[in-house]
């Protein structure tokens, strides 16, 4: 669903994860925990979605999985998964989303972007998928300590790269993370499966 400000941005600013590249933990998951009552308790009470914010955050994986192995000792196999196979969590690009990308590229609009996003994982994506590396400007959490939808972190790219909110449209899969953006000005799109992005941003004005 697009939200339009009244002025028409001139700049994209994309998330990451599951705007761009599929990012689920049940991807590697399913294969190490077959048992899905067994792996739904696993992401309940071990790998929580606030634990793994926390890597986002910055905290460094070591002493994440260190911390949680001797918390969880019999699931330790399972939590050295989260950070050695890591790269499984991720099934590919959305294709049709970078080839907006490049579109977009192609016709001279300005492209940034905010993630959470781990920066040891950051820096081992980087090279599976260079797009990645080819912003004009990216946030992410992970390198800052702050994650979305915290409102410095969008206030951080505005700042940084000399942005004005109402002059972006800010692409995010998350509602809150939509919410935080729209609060500060920016407009949005909030993207899912059944969100035609090139459609969304062409309402908006934009070269596509």
């Amino acid at each position: 669903m697009v939200w339009v400000v009244e002025m028409t941005p001139r700049n994209v600013v994309f998330d990451v994860g599951n705007v761009l590249i599929h990012w689920d933990p049940a991807f590697l998951f399913s294969k190490v925990i077959p048992d899905a009552a067994r792996r739904a308790w696993f992401f309940a009470n071990v790998c929580t979605p606030a634990w793994n914010l926390e890597l986002d955050r910055g905290r460094p994986y070591a002493d994440a999985i260190g911390d949680l192995v001797a918390q969880h000792p019999d699931w330790t196999a399972e939590i050295h998964a989260w950070d050695l196979r890591w790269q499984e969590m991720v099934s590919g690009e959305i294709t049709a989303n970078v080839a907006v990308l490049a579109a977009l590229r192609r016709h001279g609009v300005p492209d940034y972007a905010i993630t959470n996003y781990s920066r040891e994982k950051w820096a081992d994506s980087l090279p599976r998928f260079p797009f990645l590396g080819t912003f004009r400007g990216t946030i992410v959490s992970g390198h800052e300590r702050l994650v979305k939808p915290d409102p410095a972190i969008y206030r951080l790219l505005l700042g940084r790269y000399g942005l004005t909110a109402t002059d972006c449209v800010f692409i995010d899969d998350s509602a809150a993370n939509i919410a935080a953006a729209r609060t500060l000005g920016f407009a949005t799109v909030h993207y899912g499966p059944a969100v035609d992005l090139a459609a969304e941003l062409g309402k908006l004005g934009l070269a596509v």
